[in-house]
């Protein structure tokens, strides 16, 4: 097999590892979400590096929630300070400032995503969100967090902080692919994953919800027919959701 081969194959693994292995806490999600929904709670999701983009994928788009909102930082993503953000992201007490930033309560969901799951900001959040009486569901590489230490002070990783871990089911450094004459693995695939895993929790979440005779709000595709129906969720929440 060629390279475009091989990652596919390991891609492709790597998500029917997950539907398989995962199910139950990808459920236990879902299961929260669904009940914060029917109460009018809230989604919040948090990344950094690479792993935002797991917040950003609830955010704002065809067929998302409504009451779901990222937790974003512009230093802890890559399109400012990309090098900076590497060792932010180790800094204790940054996550503390984060959250005073959005009006997080008991009964919301939040989804903190790392995939080393060894650094302090998304560790930080994540009992953040615990002492705000919040259910935290954590997604991180089992197989990279347990080859590690911590860098948090408290010797905890993520998956230690979490009311349920979901393992993306990926290879120890992310990267899935080696090649002669290259140093390191190539092609990494906790983004295939996650969002995988990301979207799962809620459109389980959402069908829970409807179960129970309530059916959350959602966004239409504005490159189709959802401007309106899109403008009256924008009017009702901007006030709200500080990243629209």
């Amino acid at each position: 097999m060629n390279a475009y081969e091989k990652y596919y194959a390991a891609a492709r693994e790597q998500l029917e590892k997950v539907y398989r292995t995962q199910r139950g806490a990808i459920e236990q999600a879902a299961t929260w979400l669904g009940e914060a929904l029917v109460k009018d709670r809230w989604l919040y999701a948090f990344g950094t590096g690479h792993s935002h983009m797991l917040a950003e994928e609830i955010f704002y788009r065809a067929g998302g929630l409504a009451r779901a909102s990222p937790v974003l930082e512009d230093l802890l993503m890559l399109h400012k300070e990309a090098i900076e953000a590497t060792y932010l992201e180790r800094r204790e007490g940054y996550a503390a400032e984060l959250l005073k930033q959005y009006p997080m309560e008991g009964g919301d969901v939040l989804i903190v995503a790392s995939n080393s799951g060894r650094n302090a900001v998304p560790i930080e959040l994540a009992m953040g969100g615990t002492q705000r009486g919040m259910k935290v569901v954590v997604i991180t590489n089992l197989a990279h967090t347990r080859a590690w230490p911590s860098r948090h002070s408290s010797g905890k990783k993520l998956a230690d902080v979490g009311d349920v871990v979901i393992d993306n089911c990926g290879v120890h450094g992310d990267a899935c692919l080696e090649l002669p004459g290259i140093p390191a693995a190539i092609g990494p695939t906790s983004s295939i994953t996650g969002m995988f895993i990301v979207n799962a929790i809620v459109a389980q979440g959402i069908e829970n919800a409807l179960s129970r005779g309530v059916a959350p709000e959602i966004y239409i595709s504005s490159n189709s027919n959802g401007d309106e129906h899109n403008d009256k969720l924008l009017r009702k929440y901007k006030s709200r959701i500080r990243h629209l």
